[in-house]
């Protein structure tokens, strides 16, 4: 059975809590999530009783105009007949007399048990080699420093959970560390450090966009948690249908979407804001510190599918839509400065090369790849990357020009896109069928995390292609700088009548 997972992201080594702390809860919190549940599960049942009786009511109206239903036939032959098939069956292969039939080669419960030898307790027993488990299940719990952890939206048969895996190179060990249930499909995961509570120290949470309009903010540090830290935005509330109105069923005033949260980014400059784009067609800056939008960007004409805030500049950023355009905004006064491109098809993901901090990447369904210049209307380069959608699109974290996309033709493929000239290293069929997402690890440059239709969450070091250790083996491995004068504006050759620029294949 197939267990998608849909997104995936890393935390950085020595974030996480060394012991995480595990949810305890008292009768009173048991007893009010419950009643919380409940009352979910009870007015979801009252908008299919709603339905339920609008069909019943048109049955009772067909009744009423004359119509006659047929009560069923009886079915007492049948059930003789089925009766009398099934003796002459057991007759026939000499069933009928089975258990009459004496069984010579009987032996007694004591024979086969003769040889078998029963120990008080595992230290005893010469055959259990691991004579303490716990000690083990102790060992696993904690969290090293030389660990990192992947956290990523998996969707069971009958639940979606984030699954927290912790992953560590050096002793080559990659296992499940927890995981949370979530309410609804996840759709995308962002890293995140702040913390609301003014007296906190940087914590370790995910933010989860998914199916709904809320966004979820989960702690890492805690295991078992059945509720968030904190959520934004809210669920749309319908109101009940009255006589003599066509449709009443109207949204309220509401902070936030309305409709599901497709991708998630957090400002690491200023860390109260995080940006989320929408299939309601918007994008929102949420001012976290109050669990409030601080702005609404409404430039795109269809749903948002992609967005990232620049590595360096605070208020830098970009989105790309289903209209098939790419938006860059300074945040400061995103309606009056931006600039807009239009592509081939519909944008799938955006990325900032940290190396070239004015230049970004767009990947589109069609299976291009473009550099942009955000001083510039034409790309720096286009590449024809995949056969179908490119649906991860991630440079290296340390090591400059190298690109590894994976797409919904099953394929991860490793390019060179030093120079602006790229060129193809590697390309592999993961058998995981159609790849949904894929995330470099911040501190190993040369390990991904892929997630796809089935086959869980891998990991690949990269470094283990021939191929990939001759071009990037003895590249020069850096670290991005973090502050403003690692680069110019990408703003500062714009201009304020906001141009577009058409991108064709």
């Amino acid at each position: 059975m197939s267990c998608p997972v849909t997104c995936a992201a890393w935390v950085r080594r020595g974030v996480a809590r060394e012991t995480p702390d595990k949810v305890r809860l008292s009768a009173e919190e048991l007893k009010r999530l419950i009643g919380e549940a409940a009352e979910t599960l009870r007015e979801e049942a009252d908008g299919s009783d709603e339905e339920e009786h609008g069909q019943a009511a048109e049955d009772i109206t067909d009744v009423a105009s004359g119509e006659t239903v047929e009560p069923p036939e009886e079915d007492g032959d049948q059930e003789e007949d089925t009766e009398k098939l099934n003796d002459d069956e057991l007759a026939e292969y000499g069933l009928d007399k089975y258990d009459e039939e004496e069984n010579t080669d009987a032996v007694s419960l004591g024979d086969t048990l003769a040889g078998l030898t029963v120990y008080g307790s595992n230290e005893r027993d010469p055959y259990v080699t691991i004579k303490d488990t716990e000690q083990y299940e102790q060992e696993d719990f904690l969290i090293k420093p030389s660990d990192n952890l992947i956290i990523c939206g998996r969707v069971d048969k009958d639940h979606c959970s984030l699954e927290v895996h912790l992953y560590n190179h050096e002793e080559d060990s990659f296992y499940v560390h927890h995981d949370i249930l979530l309410p609804a499909y996840p759709l995308s995961v962002e890293w995140l450090n702040f913390d609301p509570n003014p007296d906190e120290s940087p914590g370790n949470y995910a933010a989860v966009g998914n199916m709904t309009s809320v966004i979820e903010v989960w702690d890492l540090d805690i295991v078992d948690s059945l509720e968030p830290v904190f959520s934004l935005g809210s669920k749309k509330e319908k109101k009940k249908k009255k006589k003599g109105k066509k449709n009443s069923s109207t949204e309220g005033n509401r902070d936030g979407h309305a409709d599901a949260v497709l991708d998630l980014s957090w400002n690491k400059q200023n860390r109260n804001v995080l940006a989320s784009a929408s299939a309601d067609n918007t994008v929102i800056l949420w001012d976290m510190s109050v669990g409030k939008p601080a702005a609404n960007l409404t430039l795109h004409m269809d749903k948002v599918q992609t967005l990232q805030f620049h590595p360096f500049e605070t208020q830098t950023l970009v989105s790309g839509s289903y209209d098939k355009s790419a938006v860059l905004y300074d945040c400061r006064s995103p309606q009056d400065n931006h600039r807009i491109w239009r592509f081939s098809g519909q944008v799938e993901r955006v990325t900032w090369n940290h190396f070239s901090p004015c230049n970004f990447l767009a990947s589109t369904e069609d299976g291009f790849v473009y550099c942009l210049d955000a001083r510039s209307d034409k790309p720096l380069f286009t590449l024809k990357a995949h056969n179908e959608e490119v649906s991860g699109l991630q440079l290296s974290s340390q090591i400059k020009g190298c690109l590894v996309t994976s797409s919904a033709d099953k394929y991860v493929k490793i390019w060179d896109i030093l120079g602006d000239k790229p060129s193809l290293i590697h390309s592999r069929d993961m058998k995981m069928g159609v790849l949904f997402c894929a995330a470099c690890c911040p501190d190993l440059p040369f390990v991904y995390a892929f997630g796809g239709e089935r086959e869980g969450l891998r990991v690949w070091d990269i470094s283990s292609i021939s191929a990939v250790n001759e071009v990037f083996g003895s590249r020069e491995r850096l670290v991005a700088a973090s502050t403003n004068s690692a680069a110019s504006s990408s703003f500062a050759s714009c201009s304020s009548k906001s141009p577009e620029a058409e991108m064709e294949s």
